[in-house]
């Protein structure tokens, strides 16, 4: 059969689909505007196709996101005309719909079926607005109306959409009925093979010092350092954490953008106004124990984690990031913000400790109880990882269920 995937930043959560895919044999194509010229990998040939600069002026703000996606689902839409006419036919597209690409695919294959990505839909009510009074909305009323506008991309993919997968039941939960109806959850996949304990993993910094399990280690990942992320919540328990822990490593992992949420006041990062905050209330010698290592490859990644006796993790309501699967997997030992997305995969006193979101001393405490006990940690370590490798292993478990869906999906 003919596949064609649809991602922004292709292969995305589709890396290992379409490569199963292409190893069954079948033809795998996919469009995106990652690449420049016409290329392959892992058997999948990937077209580029380029986003048209804007032409319109005086956009709406509620707009902007929507002008945004319909730009780049034209731009793709173009593309998928002249794969069309030099005479390509795809039985199946699988596309993440989040910007907006796949919106008008159907209408250059009308007889493909379509399978979506679900991964979030917005809400104008609490918690999904207004969950952290730190940061009110200017406008609350306002902003209601432009939360709910960000969702017209996926309500116009609707009638498109022939089935959709969605990592997690939270996520696919926030979709309305008519939605939820055509989603299969399932996630992703990790390799917890390649993510396992390692007793002799190590982790160079900066080209100096060596960690490995004999040091006591905590760390704090995100994509990005943001509020989204719960990073202000953990800078403003560092002071204490460094305290109370006098022979701790803080590895902090994440770049100075901004994922989710608002952007921070023009010209400055969440990552630097939340250190500058905490900065005078911890001791020179203190502070070199703290380790930003910014964005770093994937190897390092794992051995990061496969050294941490505490690993630390918050989020806002909403997707939950890989990272705390992957911790899952390599045995660690997880302090965590009690917030709806981790709560469906982590109990605490089983497979993790969890705390309220905004309660930085309950942080501390739980970080300290983790790292006081070694049968704790251990337990709590375990248990991770039997849960990770029985519902989230990509081999055994997730790979063949979305494999599934795909037969569904494509009808055979």
């Amino acid at each position: 059969m003919n596949f064609l995937f649809i991602h922004q930043n292709f292969p995305g959560q589709f890396k290992h689909l379409s490569r199963a895919l292409a190893t069954q044999g079948h033809r795998v194509t996919a469009l995106t505007p990652r690449v420049k010229e016409k290329t392959s990998w892992g058997g999948v040939t990937i077209f580029p196709y380029r986003i048209r600069a804007a032409t319109g002026k005086d956009v709406h703000n509620w707009l902007i996101d929507t002008d945004t996606k319909i730009k780049r689902a034209e731009a793709c839409w173009r593309a998928a005309r002249k794969m069309e006419q030099a005479g390509y036919r795809p039985d199946v597209i699988i596309a993440h719909p989040g910007w907006g690409e796949s919106l008008f695919l159907k209408d250059v294959w009308p007889n493909a079926r379509l399978g979506l990505y679900a991964e979030f839909y917005h809400h104008a009510s609490y918690p999904h607005l207004g969950f952290d009074p730190e940061f009110p909305q200017k406008d609350a009323e306002a902003d209601k109306l432009r939360i709910r506008m960000k969702n017209v991309n996926m309500m116009m993919h609707l009638p498109h959409c022939d089935a959709a997968i969605s990592p997690t039941a939270y996520q696919a939960s926030t979709f309305p009925a008519d939605w939820r109806e055509k989603i299969t959850v399932c996630h992703d996949g990790v390799d917890t093979r390649l993510l396992s304990p390692k007793p002799k993993a190590e982790l160079v910094l900066e080209g100096r010092r060596k960690l490995t399990v004999k040091d006591e280690v905590i760390t704090f990942v995100n994509r990005n350092l943001e509020p989204y992320r719960g990073y202000h919540v953990f800078m403003r328990a560092l002071p204490d954490l460094l305290k109370s822990r006098p022979n701790a490593q803080i590895l902090i992992t994440g770049g100075d953008g901004t994922s989710y949420g608002a952007r921070p006041p023009k010209d400055q990062t969440w990552k630097q106004i939340f250190l500058d905050e905490v900065r005078g209330q911890i001791s020179d010698e203190d502070w070199r124990r703290v380790h930003f290592l910014g964005r770093i490859p994937y190897d390092r990644f794992v051995a990061m984690l496969q050294i941490s006796r505490a690993h630390i993790y918050l989020t806002y309501p909403f997707v939950l990031s890989w990272s705390v699967i992957e911790t899952m997997a390599v045995q660690g030992a997880i302090v965590a913000s009690d917030t709806a997305p981790v709560a469906e995969v982590l109990t605490h006193d089983e497979t993790a400790r969890l705390f309220d979101f905004f309660d930085g001393d309950a942080l501390v405490r739980e970080v300290n109880a983790v790292l006081d006990d070694d049968a704790l940690r251990q337990r709590l370590g375990k248990a991770a990882r039997e849960k990770a490798v029985a519902e989230f292993d990509l081999q055994r478990v997730c790979l063949p269920a979305q494999m599934e869906w795909v037969k569904a999906l494509a009808g055979v």
